[in-house]
């Protein structure tokens, strides 16, 4: 489908600017941007994989990973193909770094996703799989489908994403995961093609100017963004410019794509890492990737009472009453049924 994108403006008459991420791609007659699936086309920015996906899944919405929204709930999980990051330890790397459209070959219209969504009892849609950002449009559409009908939508993305388009996107976003992968501007350059700044603006922009529920996520790779100096300069940064309360899952990495030879995250890494950011004050920390009981529990933060227990993405135990303690009636922040 020859889907004429939005965030692009022409240069000449035959050379474009896609506009949607930093990398401002200038495109000539036929181009695509570094995300592989915007492209010129008769000098146009033609979105190609919209109403394309690479697959539909109905997930435990902890999988994404999404603590406080709606503990417990299925959400049905899609995505296409490309990603305007170059990330050397990409876990989908088979779907972000793929231009074939035979990979993203399921039609799949907005209003479609949205009605499976409500056929399987799904209470929210995930854009997830590969970064949504790049097909923002095609994601906007499907939210308007999904709240016509009372479905919550949500992100699980890089944050790499600017202006106009920042603004569009998390306007019709109910929770987003965002992948804060180090907390460096040379790790973003080397590992991942792109900027920290980027990504830091469009989590002060959730938190602050939508109405989003926002999760974080932070992949720790051993030797390379796990020192004890880069998680707590990020923990001080989240609590200044964040607050305490936002839900912070550290997550252990595997060997993939250009990173076979690293080895995996050890669980004690992630531990500690957990303990740094609780004594720092952050309310709501978790461990993922891995099977960690206490670490994937949900604990009051008054008085450290076990609200949710949690055996990798299944509850195994919901000790909330409505939305709080049951010992000491303290809110947990979040959404709840």
């Amino acid at each position: 489908m020859h889907y004429k994108a939005r965030y692009w403006q022409e240069i000449s008459p035959d050379v474009i600017q896609c506009q949607l991420c930093p990398k401002n791609c200038i495109l000539k007659e036929g181009q695509k941007g570094f995300c592989l699936v915007r492209q010129n086309i008769s000098n146009e920015l033609i979105l190609t994989t919209y109403g394309l996906c690479s697959g539909l899944a109905i997930d435990p919405i902890e999988k994404k990973p999404l603590y406080h929204f709606y503990p417990g709930s299925e959400i049905l999980s899609f995505g296409t193909i490309g990603c305007n990051l170059g990330c050397k330890f990409c876990q989908n790397w088979d779907l972000s770094k793929n231009d074939n459209l035979k990979r993203a070959s399921v039609a799949a219209s907005p209003q479609d996703i949205a009605a499976q969504a409500k056929k399987y009892n799904c209470r929210s849609v995930a854009f997830t799989y590969n970064e949504p950002s790049i097909f923002a449009e095609y994601a906007i559409d499907t939210a308007i489908e999904c709240h016509k009908i009372g479905i919550k939508t949500s992100a699980v993305t890089s944050g790499y994403i600017q202006g106009l388009a920042r603004e569009d996107f998390y306007k019709h976003i109910d929770a987003a995961n965002v992948d804060l992968k180090g907390f460096s501007e040379g790790f973003y350059q080397k590992y991942c093609a792109g900027d920290l700044n980027t990504v830091l603006e469009t989590l002060i922009y959730i938190k602050n100017h939508t109405n989003a529920w926002l999760e974080i996520t932070n992949l720790l790779i051993p030797g390379i963004n796990d020192s004890k100096d880069e998680i707590e300069g990020m923990l001080d940064w989240i609590k200044i410019n964040l607050g305490v309360s936002v839900p912070l899952h550290f997550t252990a990495f595997h060997p993939d794509y250009k990173m076979l030879d690293t080895k995996p995250t050890d669980k004690n890494i992630l531990t500690f890492a957990r303990k740094v950011a609780t004594d720092k004050g952050i309310k709501y920390v978790y461990t993922g990737n891995l099977i960690d009981a206490e670490g994937s529990s949900t604990y009051c933060a008054k008085c450290q009472y076990q609200l949710i227990k949690r055996t990798y993405f299944k509850i195994t135990e919901n000790n909330l009453q409505y939305n709080k303690c049951p010992k000491c009636n303290t809110i947990l922040e979040g959404f709840y049924a």
